[in-house]
């Protein structure tokens, strides 16, 4: 089997963290969340990825090189402009020789990729697409079908009169080559709004995939901190480290190579540390990740933050729930970071 995962966009929700990194190198617990993906896929047999990438590739090419570590092939298109969902898997079809998973790379799931594909193959559809349920679908888009599977419509962000159901496009996809000949070539072009409806309106059908497993979009600062704690606690099955043995940590906890923490700190539970952090006594973090190499001084104090690599946070500051800090950053002792900041990269 092969597999496209999109990995193009640029990840402006995600800002600051995404100035210094593309959205696919976030960490999740140590590892960039990309490799997840990939080890995921790896698992379920499928051996050759196609990744169209636009926004900073040169750090997904550097980590993953040809993919022979992971025991996968990898190949890298790079977009010079961005193509669209649809139009990124119209520009690497070359690579393409049957049917296909399509994986959009700011999803993390426990969906069953096998059970998928052998309901694709029992309905013989041109595609088949997994759904999801959520409480309000209107911030996403309704996907309709009927009893045997078949999508009959697409609702793209209803208003909430307009809710028929609260199943919607969960971002993975498994699509006939045939797919492929339906999309212009040269322009960017929606898989969701133009591609998808082409299809349900064609001869062969497109049918649905409806489970409810874990699912979040790490697109957004709460989400990627949520798809942290929620793999720490177990809510999504993830192949990750063991408890951390860092004595001075409530679990659950991740602490990366070469962390250390003051025995007099209060750390967790709910805290990700990257490799080489750095905590001083009477410091508090508490649900919060911190990346590769953040320094924490004395009596310091996050909670619910994310905190990008290389920072600096100073004594006695704090950095209030819902923050995100840049790459970099030096937050000066005593200052207080109010809730839902956003702390740039320094110029």
């Amino acid at each position: 089997m092969q597999a496209i995962v999109l990995v193009g966009g640029e990840g402006t929700r995600l800002r600051p963290l995404t100035y210094s990194v593309p959205k696919p190198m976030v960490p999740l617990l140590g590892r960039p969340f990309m490799e997840h993906v990939l080890l995921r896929l790896r698992d379920a047999g499928i051996n050759e990825v196609v990744l169209p990438a636009c926004y900073l590739p040169e750090a997904i090419q550097r980590h993953f090189g040809d993919g022979e570590k992971l025991g996968l092939r990898l190949h890298y298109v790079i977009e010079e402009e961005p193509l669209g969902t649809a139009g990124a898997l119209k520009n690497v079809e070359r690579f393409i020789t049957g049917p296909f998973f399509v994986f959009n790379g700011d999803v993390l799931t426990s969906l069953d990729l096998g059970a998928m594909l052998e309901q694709h193959r029992n309905s013989g559809g041109i595609g088949t697409l997994h759904l999801i349920p959520v409480e309000d679908p209107t911030a996403f888009g309704c996907v309709e079908r009927e009893a045997d599977g078949r999508i009959t419509r697409f609702v793209e962000k209803p208003k909430p009169h307009e809710v028929t159901t609260n199943y919607i496009n969960a971002g993975t996809y498994l699509l006939e080559r045939e797919v492929l000949d339906r999309i212009p070539a040269g322009r960017n072009v929606s898989i969701e709004r133009e591609t998808f409806p082409q299809l349900i309106a064609g001869a062969r059908a497109l049918y649905a995939y409806a489970t409810e497993d874990y699912w979040i979009d790490i697109g957004k600062p709460e989400n990627y901190l949520k798809a942290n704690l929620d793999t720490l606690r177990g809510t999504m099955p993830l192949r990750t480290p063991g408890p951390s043995q860092e004595a001075a940590v409530k679990q659950p906890c991740f602490v990366g190579i070469n962390a250390r923490v003051d025995r007099q700190a209060e750390v967790g539970p709910g805290v990700v540390l990257g490799r080489g952090c750095r905590v001083a006594a009477h410091a508090r973090i508490y649900e919060s990740v911190l990346w590769d190499g953040v320094v924490v001084e004395e009596g310091a104090s996050i909670e619910g933050a994310i905190i990008a690599g290389d920072v600096r946070v100073g004594a006695n500051a704090r950095v209030e729930r819902g923050a995100v800090v840049g790459h970099g950053q030096r937050i000066a002792a005593g200052t207080v970071v109010p809730p839902n900041a956003r702390v740039p990269m320094p110029a």
